[in-house]
C-alpha cells in the first residue's frame, strides 16, 4: 500500500514539473494546432518585449553649468557596429517599419529658413516622400513592342533593403548637471545618411583608352621611341586626366527622427551579439550605454563650421575629432579635485 501510494506521489510531481515548463520549454508530444505554433527553441524571450522606456531624470535650466552640442556619425563598417546591420535586426529596417505604422514622425532635413541646419524637427516628412528619399518608390516601367516602340507603362513598386545604409548621424547635448553632479550626452536626434546619385560624378577616372598602347612615355626625351608607322598598336595611350578637383558627393541625412519618440520603439527590439544570443540588449539600451564607436563631425561654434570646413586632410578630420572628445572629457576631470 505504501508502495503505491509512493508512486501516485512520484507521478503526481513529475505532472506539476512538466506542467510549470510548459511556458518555457516545448515537451509537446501531440499535433500541434494552427492556434498555437510550437515554441521557437526552449525559452520564451518576452523581457525585452514587455520592457518600458526608463525616463530621464528631469533638469532644471538654472542647473545646466555647462552644455556643448555635438554632430557625430555612427559607421556600420566598423567591427563594433555591425549588430547595428545585422538582417535579423537591421536598425534601419526597425526605422522605416516604425515610420510607416506611425509609431516614429520622420522629419525633413532640408535646409529651410525656420530650419537653417535641417535638424531642429520643424517640417514633417511624409511617408511617400520617406521612401522616394530612399529608393523605395514606385518606378515607370515601359512596355515595347515587336518594333521596339512604346505601347504602354505602368508603375511597378520599387522594394528598398535597409543594408544600403552604412552610416547614421546623432545629434546629442552634453550637459553638466550641477544639481545631481552629472555629466552625461542626451541623444537629441538620429538621421541615416544616404548618398545621391549624381550623373556624370563616375566619369572622374584615368584609364587608357587604347588596350593595345604600349608602356612608352610619350612625353620623356630619353625614352626609345617605338620605330615604324604608327598604328593603333603602337600609338601611345590616351588617358583621361584624373580631376582631383571633381564633385566630391558626401552623405546627407534621408531624414531625421525624435530620439526621445524612438526610444519607445527601440526599447523592444533586441540587438543581435555575435557572441550570445542571451544578452537581452535592445537598441535604447546600446544608445543609452553607448555601446558603438564614433567620430564626431561637428560641435557648436559661433561659425557654425563642420570639422571639413576648416580641416581638409582625412586624418587630421579624425584628430580633430578626437581632440573634441578629450577636451569634453577633460572638462568632466577638471571639475573634482582628488
Amino acid at each position: 500500500m505504501k508502495k503505491k501510494i509512493l508512486f501516485v506521489l512520484t507521478g503526481l510531481g513529475f505532472s506539476l514539473v512538466s506542467q510549470g515548463q510548459v511556458g518555457n520549454l516545448n515537451n509537446s508530444t501531440t499535433p500541434v494546432q494552427e492556434k498555437e505554433p510550437p515554441i521557437d527553441g526552449y525559452v520564451i524571450k518576452s523581457d525585452v518585449a514587455n520592457r518600458k522606456v526608463i525616463p530621464y531624470a528631469p533638469i532644471r535650466q538654472t542647473d545646466v553649468a555647462f552644455s556643448k552640442r555635438v554632430w557625430r556619425e555612427i559607421d556600420l563598417r566598423e567591427k563594433m557596429n555591425q549588430a547595428f546591420g545585422s538582417p535579423k535586426a537591421r536598425l534601419m529596417d526597425i526605422i522605416v517599419e516604425a515610420i510607416k505604422n506611425g509609431e516614429l514622425t520622420a522629419y525633413d532635413p532640408t535646409s529651410t529658413k525656420n530650419d537653417p541646419n535641417g535638424d531642429s524637427f520643424k517640417n514633417i516628412l511624409p511617408i511617400d516622400q520617406v521612401l522616394a528619399r530612399l529608393g523605395g518608390d514606385s518606378v515607370l516601367v515601359e512596355q515595347y513592342n515587336e518594333n521596339n516602340e512604346v505601347v504602354g507603362s505602368h508603375y511597378e513598386k520599387r522594394d528598398w533593403s535597409g543594408e544600403s545604409v552604412l552610416k547614421f548621424r546623432i545629434k546629442e547635448d552634453w550637459i553638466f548637471d550641477k544639481q545631481r553632479s552629472v555629466f552625461e550626452p542626451r541623444i537629441i536626434g538620429i538621421a541615416p545618411l544616404i548618398t545621391p546619385q549624381i550623373p556624370g560624378v563616375d566619369a572622374f577616372s584615368a584609364t587608357p583608352q587604347s588596350p593595345g598602347a604600349s608602356n612608352v612615355d610619350p612625353f620623356d626625351p630619353f625614352a626609345v621611341q617605338a620605330s615604324g608607322e604608327v598604328t593603333e598598336a603602337n600609338q601611345p595611350p590616351v588617358v583621361t586626366p584624373v580631376n582631383s578637383f571633381g564633385p566630391q558627393v558626401d552623405a546627407t541625412p534621408a531624414f531625421w527622427i525624435y530620439f526621445p519618440e524612438a526610444r519607445h520603439v527601440l526599447v523592444n527590439k533586441e540587438v543581435v551579439n555575435r557572441n550570445s544570443d542571451a544578452t537581452g540588449l535592445s537598441y535604447d539600451d546600446v544608445f543609452m550605454k553607448r555601446l558603438f564607436s564614433s567620430y564626431i563631425i561637428k560641435q557648436s561654434n559661433p561659425d557654425d563650421l563642420r570639422i571639413k570646413d576648416y580641416i581638409t586632410d582625412d586624418i587630421d578630420r579624425l584628430l580633430e575629432s578626437e581632440r573634441i572628445k578629450k577636451a569634453l572629457m577633460d572638462y568632466e576631470q577638471d571639475l573634482w579635485s582628488y
